[in-house]
C-alpha cells in the first residue's frame, strides 16, 4: 500500500515515529510526505533521506503563509514563497512532488480590500509553486478547500499534473479535475462527508489512497490517525465501488507509482 499523504515529519510522532516507520515497512506500506513550509519540508526530506519507505514533497501550504487568516499556534509563517530555497530542496532524489499547495478559502477576513488581497496572495504563491513543479518536471500535491472554482480556473491554464489531496468537492467539481486529468485523494474524510457519488463516478484508476494523518483519524482507529489505517480507507472504497480490498489496494498503488514514479 502507498500512503500519498501523511505528515510523519509532526510533533504527534515525536515518541514513536522510528517504531511506526518501521512497522509500515514490515506492512508493505511506503509513504509520501509533504511539508507543508520551507522547515517541514526540509524535515519530510531528511525523514525520507532516512527511511527507504519514506519520499518526500515540498512546498508551501496556504495557511502558512503571511496573509493566511489561520490561528494556528507555533507557525512561522512565509512572507512569500521562496523559489530558489525550495528548488535546492527539491533536488533531492526522495522528493517526488511539490505540495502541499493551494488555495484555502475556507476563513477570510472582513472587507471586500483585505478578502481580495487575501486570495489574490495565495494564488499568486500557487502558481509560484506550480512554476517549480514545470521546471522539475513534478507532480502537484494540491490543498482545496473553499475554492475549487478558483482552483480550476488556474489549472486549466496549465499543463501540469497531480492529485487533488482530501477532496471534498461535488460530483461537477470532480468531474471538471479528472478532465484534466487529475487524480482524487480520498482519505477519512469519507466518513465524514458523504462523498459515495463521487467515489462511484471516479475512475478506480484515478484515485489515491491517503491518510492526511495525523488528522482525520477513521472511525474505530485510534485519535491520532497514521498510515496504518489505509486498510480501513481501502475497505470503505471497495464498498462503494463493489471490488474487494485487495483489488483496490493494487490499482490505488499502481496509480501512486504512475504519478509519482515511486
Amino acid at each position: 500500500m502507498i500512503d500519498t499523504h501523511a505528515h510523519l515529519d509532526f510533533a504527534d510522532f515525536d515518541l514513536d515515529r522510528d517504531s511506526l516507520i518501521k512497522k509500515c515497512a514490515r506492512d508493505g506500506i511506503t509513504i509520501i510526505n509533504p511539508g507543508t513550509d520551507f522547515t517541514t519540508s526540509k524535515n519530510a526530506v531528511d525523514l525520507a533521506q532516512d527511511y527507504e519507505n519514506i519520499y518526500a514533497s515540498v512546498g508551501l501550504h496556504p495557511e502558512n503563509i503571511e496573509y493566511s487568516f489561520s490561528k494556528k499556534r507555533d507557525v512561522i509563517l512565509e512572507k512569500d514563497f521562496d523559489f530558489k530555497k525550495y528548488y535546492e530542496l527539491a533536488k533531492s532524489k526522495k522528493v517526488l512532488a511539490i505540495g502541499e499547495a493551494g488555495l484555502d478559502f475556507w476563513k477570510q477576513p472582513k472587507g471586500i480590500e483585505k478578502r481580495k488581497t487575501f486570495q489574490s496572495k495565495q494564488k499568486e504563491i500557487f502558481l509560484k509553486q506550480i512554476d517549480l513543479a514545470e521546471d522539475l518536471n513534478l507532480p502537484l500535491i494540491i490543498h482545496c478547500r473553499n475554492a475549487f472554482d478558483e482552483l480550476f480556473d488556474i489549472l486549466k491554464q496549465r499543463k501540469t499534473r497531480g492529485v487533488i489531496h482530501c477532496f471534498t468537492g461535488n460530483l461537477e467539481q470532480s468531474q471538471r479535475f479528472l478532465d484534466l486529468g487529475y487524480y482524487l485523494g480520498i482519505n477519512g474524510i469519507i466518513f465524514k462527508l458523504d462523498l459515495t457519488d463521487v467515489i462511484k463516478v471516479c475512475p478506480m484508476e484515478r484515485i489515491l489512497l491517503e491518510t492526511d494523518c495525523p488528522f482525520l483519524s477513521p472511525p474505530g482507529f485510534e485519535q491520532r490517525n497514521s498510515p496504518l489505517a489505509l486498510p480501513i480507507i481501502a475497505s470503505k472504497i471497495a464498498d462503494v465501488k463493489n471490488m474487494t480490498i485487495n483489488d483496490v489496494v493494487q490499482v490505488t498503488e499502481i496509480n501512486a507509482k504512475n504519478l509519482f514514479n515511486c
